[in-house]
């Protein structure tokens, strides 16, 4: 499991970031540690305060050079992801800490998912030693709070169909479905998948 990549949390407020991408904004949200907040079409103040209400943590008043810096790496491993790179945003250290015992472990199997790879809600919960659990981590995907990086898209129905993204947290159901369309694209899946590997 990625969960190298999930680290203990340090002290200190976090940066916020925003990225273009084709459909809207990616805010970022990073510690000098980590990465803690990843959301696409997020309205700032509703995806700051998610952050500070999840983590306790303030966002900063102005410059602190260690947060700043990761959050700027973070941006930038979100633009090169949108061109086709997943290897810095596959690299960047995330802070779950958050997250139960149950959130981490489901979002540290779908971390393990590499570019173009697909799984199923239900593998995903068999991969954790949870078979039968699909729904319940159906539910921590759609609680994911740092998206792409924790790649929650590549998650799909076990039919093969789309499934679901994003929990309707930011944007309408279809605005959503639409974006997990496009990056399962940019990553070369076509929907219906045929038969999911593992």
């Amino acid at each position: 499991m990625t969960t190298s990549r999930f680290v203990e949390p340090g002290p200190g407020p976090f940066t916020v970031r925003v990225v273009d991408a084709p459909w809207g904004p990616v805010h970022v949200a990073a510690t000098a540690g980590a990465v803690v907040g990843l959301a696409v079409l997020a309205p700032r103040e509703l995806f700051v305060a998610d952050v500070v209400r999840r983590t306790g943590r303030a966002e900063t008043a102005g410059s602190h050079a260690l947060a700043d810096d990761t959050a700027d790496r973070a941006a930038g491993a979100v633009e090169s992801f949108l061109a086709g790179d997943p290897s810095e945003l596959e690299a960047l250290p995330l802070d779950l800490a958050d997250r139960r015992a149950w959130d981490r472990a489901v979002l540290g199997a779908v971390a393990d998912l590499g570019w173009g790879q697909v799984t199923s809600y239900g593998r995903v919960a068999r991969a954790i030693g949870r078979p039968g659990a699909a729904r319940a981590a159906g539910g921590s995907i759609g609680r994911n709070p740092i998206g792409l990086a924790i790649p929650c898209h590549r998650v799909i129905a076990g039919g093969g169909s789309i499934g679901g993204y994003g929990g309707d947290w930011f944007g309408s159901r279809e605005a959503l479905l639409d974006i997990k369309r496009e990056l399962l694209a940019l990553e070369g899946v076509r929907l219906p998948v045929d038969r999911i590997p593992g």
